[in-house]
């Protein structure tokens, strides 16, 4: 049984999220903490529960997600994983950072990558990762049938859908990843989403305005 722990981090109000197996093992996915108090948050949390963090995972690249990647590699001696087709967000992350007025430390580099419809084996639990363009190029959702909920990064919000306005972003992308990947799930599939509250899939299906 996966619990599922969320915070809300920096002036983009990002959601982290930490997923934790029955043998107190922990998952980081896109830590966002930019601010010290929030950084001492996240691993204060982490302390008090005695979790071991064996893996970090990014659903995509923009700065957003991966304000606190630094933070966990080097305090958890872990590194990223994304998919191969973020590379290049990646590689423009703390460019981007500066732009915004928001220095941070860069993050370690992957050497392992996610690839579509991988099955990922964890403790008593699978976890299955979907690449879902649009958003970003290589943005992945992370799915978890037994338990049915989705982790589904900025490709879809509750009522909402992600931006397409940035460099590498891609509209019909977009909606296919979400009409012909996203609502093939089951309704009852619970989303987090990476920003805003959770949602399902059925919900989307009936009452997303973004949605034709």
């Amino acid at each position: 049984m996966i619990e599922i722990q969320h915070f809300t981090f920096s002036p983009f109000q990002e959601n982290t999220y930490l997923l934790i197996n029955e043998e107190n093992k922990c998952i980081v996915i896109d830590p966002g903490c930019y601010f010290d108090y929030e950084r001492t948050e996240l691993l204060q949390f982490i302390a008090t529960r005695k979790l071991e963090v064996e893996m970090l995972w990014n659903t995509h690249c923009h700065l957003d997600h991966v304000f606190g990647n630094h933070l966990i590699c080097n305090t958890f001696n872990v590194l990223p994983v994304f998919h191969p087709l973020e590379q290049v967000i990646f590689d423009r992350q703390t460019q981007t950072g500066l732009t915004y007025g928001l220095p941070f430390p860069a993050s370690p580099q992957a050497v392992e990558f996610f690839h579509d419809e991988q099955i990922i084996k964890w403790g008593q639990n699978e976890i299955k990762v979907i690449l879902t363009p649009g958003h970003s190029p290589g943005s992945v959702s992370f799915y978890c049938e037994k338990q049915a909920f989705l982790i589904s990064g900025d490709v879809l919000f509750y009522e909402s859908v992600g931006r397409t306005d940035f460099q590498g972003c891609n509209h019909a992308d977009l909606m296919d990843s979400i009409k012909n990947k996203l609502f093939r799930l089951p309704g009852q599939v619970k989303v987090y989403p990476g920003h805003g509250p959770s949602t399902t899939i059925q919900h989307e299906i009936e009452h997303n305005p973004f949605i034709s």
